[in-house]
């Protein structure tokens, strides 16, 4: 593989990951390709020969850590469906408005609604509630990752720009009930030691 052809790849994350550019990813794909790209760019598989200078292995060192990272970025961008839809209005010079507020008054009642539903669940260990919430986030993650990838696809771009800000909302919300529903499980796991103790 030439440089230039390199460099063009890292330019664009889905070029890199040898994925199509589209909404809809390969999870398993993506975390094989991370698993090549890793072992290929890895620091530690810097080969040195006899000629190079102090300087000259640094610098490459430097390189391939810098690779590396870039290569982790891409692979966090298109594994998690807000990034990657932030990424392809990007691509498409549409991002400039996905950092707005989002105007939908009903969907931010209902996410605010769930917002103070979850961190009360969150405080109280309430894991019943946590259960209850993480569908209906995965319902709404769901819906808006549709409605951008038909929205995207028909370049309506400020339907793709309004799931694209609703995604960042409800991703958020789902790491932080995953967080929650792990706490909880830590917790009761921490009392059941106790007991035998």
């Amino acid at each position: 593989m030439t440089e230039v052809t390199l460099e063009a790849q890292f330019d664009n994350f889905f070029a890199l990951f040898e994925h199509p550019v589209q909404f809809e990813v390969n999870q398993d794909s993506l975390d094989h390709r991370l698993r090549l790209l890793q072992k290929r760019y890895h620091p530690d598989n810097l080969s040195v020969n006899g000629k190079e200078s102090v300087t000259d292995t640094a610098q490459a060192k430097q390189q391939t850590e810098q690779t590396s990272a870039l290569i982790n970025q891409a692979y966090q961008t298109l594994s998690a469906p807000d990034s990657r839809a932030s990424y392809l209005l990007d691509m498409a010079d549409q991002a400039q408005n996905v950092e707005h507020s989002i105007a939908d008054l009903d969907f931010l009642e209902d996410a605010m609604q769930m917002r103070i539903d979850l961190d009360e669940a969150i405080e109280d260990k309430d894991r019943a509630t946590l259960q209850q919430l993480h569908p209906q986030i995965i319902d709404r993650l769901a819906l808006q990752s549709k409605r951008f990838k038909e929205a995207y696809e028909s370049e309506d771009w400020q339907t793709a720009i309004d799931a694209t800000q609703k995604l960042k909302f409800l991703v958020k919300l789902n790491a932080d009930v995953t967080i929650g529903l792990d706490e909880v499980a830590s917790a009761e796991h921490s009392d059941d030691d106790d007991l035998y103790v």
